[in-house]
């Protein structure tokens, strides 16, 4: 009876070509547009380390004080003094401080000009905490930090410009006037959101830090941060030199720590709230202990890495399936209701009204399916022009993969057939002595 019942529903279809256009018209248009948005918004709100984002927490303290914090909530950023000690008292499995800055790479070529390059301080368990992929070589050890080592890590982009696609390991790379020696050269790391400094820079799709050094490295070479924040609680605001820089409240550097299960969260939590409750009792708080140890996805969260713009859309769009399914019905009532006479006589030849709707349903899953082919095509065409509609860096990493296809597919059967349960249960309902005497 399928077969039956699929050459019935593409000969129907074909006798009423138009109203059949307009149910696919309708479906494919409203299945691309939410397509789209959820094509960004996948982007916008995924996970950008999964493997690892239940363990991966920041650690905050209030240094500034509740007449100068946000609404109660410590700074998303640590001072050099607090980072310092955090970083020290090796109370986690895993941790690494993070601040990003610029640098200027010279190339080996004379005649070439100096390539500002984007990158970021960090401590050697940065590379093991994010997964972090090399292609050649690897990171450094904490001896390493210790020692305040000239060396780096490179993207694979970077190290193409200077070296070619070549593997540049031990080789000299020459950033700010002093030579590093590269360690590693990195894989396929692109994590989006860019969570890792996202206190710092605001911005969770913004372009990929180029270099990574050393933490201490970089302070001892009086590397600025890209931003900091001082409150008028700091011990010197606007301090003009690079120690006292150091030496004041001014939060600018990025804490993560790894923290495998429940117990150690929890014990991690109450070290914070002991560290600042004795930074109270020397006098250098003069307010109870206030910390926070928000996970990987809260600090997202509390950074809008999604941005605003991704959420209306999906929301806009949905409406607009929503405004089409109700078009549907109605077409498919008018489609069904002209068919009395087709109802009626297979009603009296026998047909129960569950055959009745076994076919419409048939009829309209081929519809579906229709349309979302259509929807996968107007998706398709979309993409080319999202970022005229999203914020570009995110846009142009929407991509039409087959989960997004099947998914496109499922929801354009699956909302028809919604469509068609109150025109098919119309249809089903009708006698057949009155629609034969009708016909």
């Amino acid at each position: 009876m399928l077969r039956y019942y699929l050459g019935l529903a593409w000969r129907n279809c074909l006798r009423s070509k138009a109203l059949t256009a307009l149910v696919v018209m309708l479906m494919g248009f409203g299945v691309a547009a939410c397509a789209l948005s959820y094509a960004v918004l996948r982007v916008a709100a995924n996970d950008p380390v999964p493997s690892r984002s239940d363990r991966l927490f920041v650690p905050q303290l209030d240094s500034f004080g509740p007449a100068h914090n946000g609404n109660g909530q410590p700074p998303d950023q640590l001072s050099y003094t607090d980072a310092l000690a955090l970083l020290h008292a090796r109370r986690a499995s895993r941790q690494t401080l993070v601040y990003p800055t610029n640098f200027g790479v010279v190339p080996a070529d004379p005649s070439r000009q100096p390539l500002p390059q984007s990158g970021e301080a960090v401590t050697a368990d940065f590379f093991t905490m994010f997964d972090v992929p090399f292609r050649y070589g690897g990171g450094w050890n904490a001896a390493a930090d210790e020692r305040r080592a000239a060396v780096a890590v490179i993207t694979d982009a970077l190290n193409r410009k200077l070296f070619g696609d070549v593997d540049s390991t031990g080789r000299i790379v020459t950033l700010d006037g002093h030579a590093y020696r590269i360690s590693g050269v990195l894989g396929d790391f692109d994590p989006l959101p860019r969570y890792i400094d996202i206190a710092s820079t605001w911005n969770g799709f913004g372009k990929l830090p180029q270099i990574y050094v050393p933490f201490a490295r970089a302070v001892n070479q009086h590397k600025t941060p890209l931003t900091n924040y001082c409150s008028s609680t700091s011990a010197a605001p606007y301090v003009s030199d690079w120690s006292g820089f150091l030496a004041s409240g001014c939060v600018w550097i990025n804490g993560w720590v790894e923290l495998p299960d429940a117990a150690s969260v929890a014990a991690y939590h109450r070290f914070l709230v002991g560290y600042a409750s004795e930074q109270q009792r020397l006098g250098r708080f003069a307010w109870a202990a206030n910390v926070r140890l928000p996970g990987l996805m809260q600090v997202l969260a509390d950074h809008r890495a999604v941005p605003r713009e991704s959420k209306l859309s999906a929301w806009v769009s949905l409406g607009f399936l929503l405004v089409c399914l109700v078009n549907v019905v109605g077409l498919l009532l008018a489609r069904f209701s002209r068919r009395g006479l087709e109802i009626g006589v297979r009603r009296a030849l026998g047909a129960p009204r569950r055959e009745i709707v076994r076919q419409f349903l048939i009829e309209a899953t081929v519809i579906g399916m229709a349309g979302g082919a259509l929807g996968v095509l107007l998706t398709a065409l979309g993409m080319a022009s999202l970022d005229r509609v999203f914020v570009p860096q995110i846009a142009r990493l929407a991509r039409l993969d087959l989960a997004l296809m099947a998914l496109a597919l499922l929801a354009a059967v699956a909302g028809t057939l919604a469509a068609a349960l109150w025109p098919t249960w119309r249809a089903a309902r009708m006698r057949p002595a009155w629609q034969l005497a009708q016909g």
